[in-house]
């Protein structure tokens, strides 16, 4: 006979704050994308040289995804050819601390890892070295 559930003492919020903030970061190389335009804006061709794994396929959708939530904006370029630079809006800046804090965590745990005994897989992508 299972224990009766009891209901929480806390109200929650009309939307999930941290559902929302993490499904701002679920796609691959969302996280990646937002830390290689926190510098300065970036066109698309500098973002697949800073995340060499990345498809030109998955940046795109990244960025348009990224665009679409108001995380980043492009700015066409008067070039020959047309090109667009990315940027980082207001609130995709407001990420930066949460994704550096993610990072300074991820970095104690490969070192942590790697002086485990090899059983314990080590990530091979290390992005924000």
């Amino acid at each position: 006979m299972g224990l009766p559930v009891r209901k929480s003492k806390v109200a929650a919020p009309p939307a999930c704050p941290l559902t929302e903030c993490l499904a701002l970061l679920r796609g691959a190389w969302a996280a990646n994308v937002i830390w290689y335009l926190s510098a300065e804006p970036r066109r698309f061709g500098e973002l697949r040289h800073d995340i060499p794994r990345i498809s030109a396929r998955v940046l795109s959708a990244r960025l348009r995804e990224l665009e679409s939530r108001g995380l980043v904006t492009r700015r066409v370029l008067d070039t020959s050819p047309p090109s667009a630079e990315y940027a980082l809006t207001r609130l995709g800046r407001e990420l930066l601390p949460a994704i550096q804090a993610l990072t300074n965590v991820g970095q104690k745990l490969i070192a942590e890892w790697e002086t485990r005994a090899p059983a314990v897989p080590i990530r091979a992508a290390r992005a924000h070295q």
